[in-house]
């Protein structure tokens, strides 16, 4: 190995520890690798820029502000309380629709959003009816997880490979959406057995939820009905997207910004609710694995994987699916899905046909961060929630929980790519 790649690879590691170990921020950890990289002239800096995909950090920042005008309405609130009363206080009918409604908002947003909002909705309730809201919180994380996992937009990693792969929000619905459908229903019966049979409240409790105004929680009676609009509007925007030849950013962003001209909210408040430092994490991250690429450590890699599988897509599809399902329970999934994407398109540049591996990828990437409380983002927003209102929901207990979940969503995710695909 040459000494640039020897130091491409030191980086990356260092930067890798440095975001598990959670010494230092991660956005702090990507920008300094970043730095490194260019710094020594692994990736000049002329050409850093090349190595950022501006396409998922725009869809990442219009989602953001979209979500940042649309909250101020109330709207997740009123579902939330409406859901409630639908289910005529029953806690099992309340943990079932909280889980749909966490699921369908995860796969139309982003679910980090959909958990900070239906999170302190579902501590609200759980005190209504006296219940502890952690076995609430643990279904939640587990539906933001799979719900996200269903569309181009519903989860990061999706968000990155949709970028490179030219994947459009239709052809996520098509591929990873009959699959998300089984999950979310197969781990829906296990809450039953889980939860189901436990969870009993007193009448009195019931009607205690029964007499919530759903009305109250709407803060502006026209900036719901713009955001119901609007909501579709964009769904629509982004099933037609490869259709109308559109980047998802280009919708995402042209959403944000007629969100916040008719929804006449404060700008520079509204601005102040995007993630920047998230933004700023994804632009390091991939400058820092574009050292790689530009070392040539990725076509090593692509090519060792080739060799490994013997050429049977099967194999690969499996091996991909399997390791990014492990990986992205004890890691952050988005590095290790910034580091794949190069790896699959140098191995379609070498001649396989890595359609199916795209999807491996995203199931494996996606559905893996149920397997522990670090797994996802959407997991440690929760379990902040959770233990910030009293309740400690600790690594073992999710644990117990989320890891059958996830191996689960992996078989099943497993046998499907299999059929799908004719293999």
């Amino acid at each position: 190995m040459t000494p640039l790649q020897i130091a491409a690879i030191a980086i990356f590691a260092g930067v890798m520890v440095l975001i598990v170990s959670e010494r230092v921020h991660r956005t702090l950890a990507a920008l300094l690798g970043a730095v490194i990289v260019m710094a020594t002239g692994i990736v000049p800096f002329e050409s850093s820029l090349e190595h950022i995909d501006f396409n998922t950090l725009g869809v990442l920042v219009g989602m953001m502000l979209f979500v940042a005008v649309m909250k101020r309405s109330g709207v997740f609130e009123y579902v939330a309380i409406k859901a409630a009363k639908w289910a005529k206080g029953d806690p099992w009918l309340i943990m079932v629709a909280l889980v749909l409604i966490t699921a369908v908002l995860s796969a139309l947003l982003d679910n980090v959003t959909t958990v900070l909002l239906i999170g302190p909705m579902t501590f609200m309730i759980c005190r209504e009816l006296h219940l502890n809201p952690v076995p609430f919180f643990i279904t939640q994380i587990l539906a933001s997880n799979i719900g996200g996992t269903a569309t181009l937009i519903g989860d990061p990693p999706n968000i990155m490979i949709g970028s490179e792969a030219g994947l459009t929000f239709m052809d996520f619905v098509a591929i990873d959406g009959p699959i998300v459908v089984v999950v979310l229903a197969a781990t829906i019966l296990c809450f039953r057995f889980m939860y189901g049979r436990k969870m009993a409240v007193e009448q009195e409790y019931r009607e205690s939820i029964m007499e919530l105004d759903e009305n109250e929680a709407i803060t502006s009676k026209s900036l719901f009905v713009k955001s119901i609009v609007m909501i579709v509007l964009v769904a629509i925007a982004f099933m037609l997207h490869g259709v109308l030849h559109l980047e998802s950013s280009v919708i995402a962003l042209a959403a944000a910004a007629l969100m916040m001209l008719i929804g006449r909210q404060d700008i520079e408040e509204t601005i102040l609710g995007v993630e920047w430092s998230t933004i700023g994490f994804f632009a390091g991250l991939f400058i820092v694995v574009g050292g790689l690429v530009e070392t040539g450590l990725i076509d090593m890699f692509a090519q060792f994987l080739v060799d490994a599988t013997h050429g049977q897509v099967l194999i690969a599809i499996l091996a991909i699916l399997v390791a990014s399902a492990i990986i992205s329970a004890i890691l952050d999934n988005i590095p290790f899905v910034a580091t794949m994407i190069p790896v699959l398109l140098a191995m379609q540049g070498s001649g396989v046909d890595v359609e199916p591996l795209w999807w491996a990828l995203s199931l494996g990437a996606c559905l893996g961060g149920n397997g522990t409380l670090i797994g996802a983002s959407a997991n440690v927003v929760l379990s902040g929630i959770s233990n910030r209102e009293g309740y400690p929901l600790t690594f073992i207990a999710y644990l117990k929980v989320g890891a059958p979940m996830m191996a689960m969503s992996i078989v099943l995710s497993g046998i499907y790519l299999a059929l799908r695909f004719g293999l």
